[in-house]
Order: C-alpha cells, then sequence, then structure tokens
C-alpha cells in the first residue's frame, strides 16, 4: 500500500506511508474531530514511525454515513477496521480526548481477542476510564454545543461564526459527546501495555487527578506529562509530544 492515503475501506487515514519503519501508530481523534487533525503529526515523525489516523463516521468525506452514537459500537468497528488493516507490525496508539476512551477500548479489545495489548497506548487530555465523568453537553441545543467549543478551544474562532460550516460539523460534535458521556465507567480493566498520559495543565475536562488515574489501566510502566494549557494543549506542544512519541517508540525497539 506504498503511497496510499486511503485504504481500508474509509476507517484509516495514511498520509505519509513508511513502510520500512518497525511500528505502526493508530491515532485516535476528538470528539467532533477527524483523521486530518493528525496530519502535521504524521508529517513530523515521517520516515521513521508509519502514522495511521482514523476516520470516525459522520465527518468530512463520512459525513452522510452518519454518526456511531456508542462508544462500545464505535470501538468493535474501529477494531475490526484495523484487524483487517494489519501487516505483521506491532502497533502503538494515541488518542487525544474522546480518542483516548476509543484508543482504550479498542486495545483492550485487542487484548481480549489475541491475547496481547498494542505495544504502548498514549492517552491525552481526557479522565481515565475509571473516572469518566460523563455529561450533558449532548443533550444542549446548538448554541448550547458552540458554547462549549469555544470553552475547550481547538476550533477558530472565525470559523465558530461561520453558520453553514458549523451546521456541517455540530451532528458529528453532538454525536460523538452523546457517545462518550453516555459511556460508563470501567473501574477493574489493565491492559498489559505499558500507558502514558499527556495533558494541559488547565483543562477543564480533566484534573491532574483524573490523568493520574490512567495508571491504575496498566500492569506495565505508567508515565504522565502535564504541559501549559487547556483542552488543546498539544497545539502548543507540538514538538515535545512529537519528541515524547518517537523517543518512547526508539525505546521499544531497543
Amino acid at each position: 500500500m506504498t503511497g496510499s492515503t486511503k485504504f481500508d475501506g474509509e476507517w484509516i487515514r495514511r498520509f505519509h506511508p513508511s513502510d520500512e519503519s518497525e511500528f505502526r501508530l493508530f491515532c485516535f481523534p476528538h470528539a467532533g474531530g477527524s483523521a486530518s487533525y493528525y496530519y502535521a503529526l504524521s508529517e513530523a515523525l515521517a520516515p521513521d514511525l508509519d502514522m495511521l489516523a482514523i476516520q470516525y463516521p459522520g465527518r468530512q468525506d463520512r459525513r452522510a454515513e452518519g454518526c456511531i452514537v456508542s462508544l462500545a459500537e464505535l470501538a468493535d468497528r474501529t477494531y475490526a477496521a484495523l484487524r483487517q488493516a494489519e501487516d505483521g507490525r506491532p502497533a502503538v496508539f494515541f488518542g487525544h480526548s474522546m480518542g483516548s476512551i476509543v484508543a482504550f477500548e479498542v486495545a483492550r479489545r485487542y487484548q481480549d481477542d489475541t491475547g496481547a495489548a498494542p505495544a504502548w497506548l498514549f492517552a491525552s487530555g481526557y479522565p481515565a476510564p475509571s473516572r469518566l465523568r460523563g455529561g450533558t453537553v449532548h443533550r444542549r441545543d446548538d448554541a448550547g454545543i458552540l458554547d462549549e467549543l469555544r470553552a475547550v478551544g481547538g476550533t477558530a474562532p472565525v470559523w465558530l461564526e461561520d453558520a453553514d460550516l458549523m451546521a456541517s460539523i455540530l451532528p458529528a460534535v453532538r454525536g460523538d459527546y452523546t457517545a462518550v458521556e453516555t459511556h460508563p465507567r470501567v473501574p477493574d480493566v489493565k491492559l498489559t501495555c505499558p500507558v502514558t498520559m499527556l495533558t494541559g495543565d488547565d483543562d477543564p475536562h480533566t484534573t491532574i487527578a483524573e490523568a493520574e488515574a490512567w495508571g491504575e489501566h496498566t500492569s506495565d510502566e505508567f508515565s504522565l506529562h502535564v504541559f501549559q494549557g487547556g483542552h488543546f494543549y498539544l497545539d502548543q506542544h507540538a514538538p515535545e509530544i512529537t519528541d515524547i512519541i518517537s523517543t518512547t517508540v526508539k525505546g521499544i525497539i531497543r
């Protein structure tokens, strides 16, 4: 599949193919987000790491499909797509916000099904599975959801004032918030792979204690990195995050 940007149906985007990389990094978007959010990270990691970004239904070229409003179903279908795309190389997962919970649930399915978790899990900007808060954002009207987008950042203010653009995006945001806010807590599941958690020190969605609780979900090593910033702290700390991922994967290889 060298040179391709889309394969395995509609689920995966591969922006900078690297068949020589020893590992593959699968990236899971935030609520309302798309695979393209990870384009810059893919570019920064290439060619040392082959990055594949998940494209959930209900956005961009998959908008006509509608959203999956059950996180368990989203994890089931993502897991099936990733298994079909396997090429023998070990996988590393990275998920931001809702994507961290999707990544955890997909890793959990890998472990239950094959007996082995992915090589590493990076979680970012969301409470641990045992600390999920629930929430009611998905039940707000459109104006209320726009207020949430303003509060968490990550969306250019000029876009929030574009009525046509927002009309095309809000169904995916509402659907994703429905999925993650109605997903039950998972208090007793441990992955056998190491877990690295990254978060901002001023994230309204994640306290430091909720971030530290990710350590309860691995029987291997755990590390926590706290950055200055809010929910989308990673937009301001891209070089540091790239370095953490790259250094970690090189450590696995050794």
